[in-house]
């Protein structure tokens, strides 16, 4: 990648507009979950994640009406919902599908017949990039899930140690094709 591309690649930031009020939504949402055991909130500059996992289930209602509470007064903001996480982001037209899509066109990758584009992921927010792969015929999105899911990836690895163990695979078939090419 080129300093030109780079340089787009800072400039392309759809949400830029949010960050002062993502920062203060973060700010307000670590208050009002503080007294709440095992709840964190993580600030993303583009969007804030309020995390339940380690939360007693009895308080998920809680954390969920805190949420709501502090986002009535944010309407250009929206809520989703991925794995025992709240995510507060800005309301635009933008995913992780887009995102890809943009960065494929940025890198000159687009229709590269020698670049096979891949895609891991384990949420629902996922989705939207193993689409694009899929429907474009561009790559593989692979899923990351201990337990058989509807996905539209294309393969699926069950978790972290699998996803090691693939990448890794790919490094040595990288290397053994560079040693027979030599």
């Amino acid at each position: 990648m080129n300093y030109e591309q780079g340089k787009e690649i800072n400039l392309f930031q759809p949400a830029r507009e949010f960050i002062p009020m993502i920062n203060e939504v973060f700010r307000t949402l670590v208050e009002v979950t503080k007294d709440i055991p095992g709840a964190s909130v993580e600030n993303h500059k583009f969007c804030t994640s309020v995390h339940y996992r380690n939360v007693d289930e009895k308080s998920w209602p809680i954390i969920a009406q805190r949420v709501h509470d502090v986002l009535k007064d944010y309407p250009r903001l929206t809520l989703t919902h991925g794995r025992k996480v709240l995510e507060v982001r800005p309301l635009i037209d933008w995913d992780k599908g887009k995102a890809v899509e943009f960065l494929l066109e940025l890198l000159g990758l687009s229709n590269a017949n020698d670049v096979l584009p891949i895609y891991i992921g384990d949420d629902r927010t996922d989705e939207d990039a193993f689409k694009v792969l899929r429907e474009g015929n561009q790559g593989y999105g692979i899923l990351v899930s201990s337990v058989p899911k509807e996905s539209k990836a294309f393969l699926s690895l069950r978790d972290t140690s699998e996803v090691k163990q693939f990448l890794k695979s790919l490094v040595r078939w990288k290397e053994q094709m560079s040693n027979v090419g030599s």
